[in-house]
């Protein structure tokens, strides 16, 4: 079976290609294709600038970081109220920027491009850090923020307790953790947080048409082009996940899944020959 062409893939393509575009203005494309198709960018763009320049007006001269840093700390999380979604972490809304805005609660990922944006008004530049499960913040090299709480100052001993928390204590703390990412590798991150999340949820279309926009971005993701061939399976595209299934086995031939891979692959061709 030959696969079908996604207008909505061909303009996420386009438009997250485009150099016109900046980070924010990609989040919230990617939510108006997946979720929100009256979405209207401008105006969220708006809110930010609003919070912005709330944040401009209270700050003195002072041009000390750490000052900077405490002010946007208070006019987002105190007078704006944003905060740590803890209580609902997985629902896909929080991987959407405009839906975050709205409900004032978000993950890692989403506070952090929002703070970032919003310290821009204050000629703050903060670096946005794709530390592992859990997207933060720096400063220089020397100030590491955590929007998700706060954006209160991490130690290398938090940094340690955040990888135990989600990997158990298997995963040492390394300096190439704090590396700045860039705006492709956020919309990868993005992208794969609601890949995982639809599919958890049996939405297997959508979840395939995240799948679908991370390799616009990185075809050779071999994860990816697994998932595609999961998820083509279970939509009963016996060809297309064949393809991409052995595709995955080529590349990856050695991975802890391979068993699965081949059981599945076996079981697609049983099933088209009955």
């Amino acid at each position: 079976m030959e696969e079908k062409f996604d207008p909505f893939l061909a303009e996420w393509i386009s438009f997250t290609k485009s150099d016109q575009y900046n980070l924010v203005e990609k989040c919230l494309k990617m939510a108006q294709i997946l979720e929100y198709p009256e979405l209207d960018i401008n105006s969220y763009v708006q809110k930010i600038n609003e919070i912005g320049k709330a944040l401009k007006v209270s700050v003195t001269e002072v041009k000390n970081p750490t000052y900077l840093i405490s002010m946007l700390n208070e006019v987002l999380f105190d007078n704006f109220g944003y905060q740590a979604d803890e209580e609902d972490y997985y629902n896909p809304k929080n991987n959407f920027l405009n839906a975050v805005i709205d409900k004032k609660s978000g993950i890692p990922i989403t506070l952090s491009i929002l703070y970032v944006e919003v310290a821009k008004h204050i000629g703050l530049e903060l670096k946005i850090v794709g530390f592992p499960s859990h997207v933060v913040v720096k400063y220089n090299e020397e100030m590491i923020l955590d929007p998700f709480y706060g954006g209160r100052l991490l130690e290398i001993t938090d940094l340690q307790e955040i990888l135990d928390r989600n990997f158990g204590e298997g995963v040492e703390f390394e300096p190439n953790f704090l590396d700045e990412i860039t705006t492709e590798m956020i919309l990868i991150r993005l992208a794969r947080n609601l890949k995982n999340s639809y599919a958890q949820s049996y939405a297997y279309e959508k979840s395939l048409r995240c799948t679908n926009m991370v390799l616009a971005l990185e075809k050779n993701s071999p994860e990816d082009i697994r998932d595609k061939g999961i998820l083509e399976e279970r939509m009963l595209n016996s060809d297309v996940a064949l393809k991409y299934l052995n595709q995955y086995l080529e590349m990856n031939p050695n991975g802890e899944d391979v068993d699965f891979i081949l059981e599945l692959i076996k079981s697609i061709k049983d099933k088209s020959s009955q």
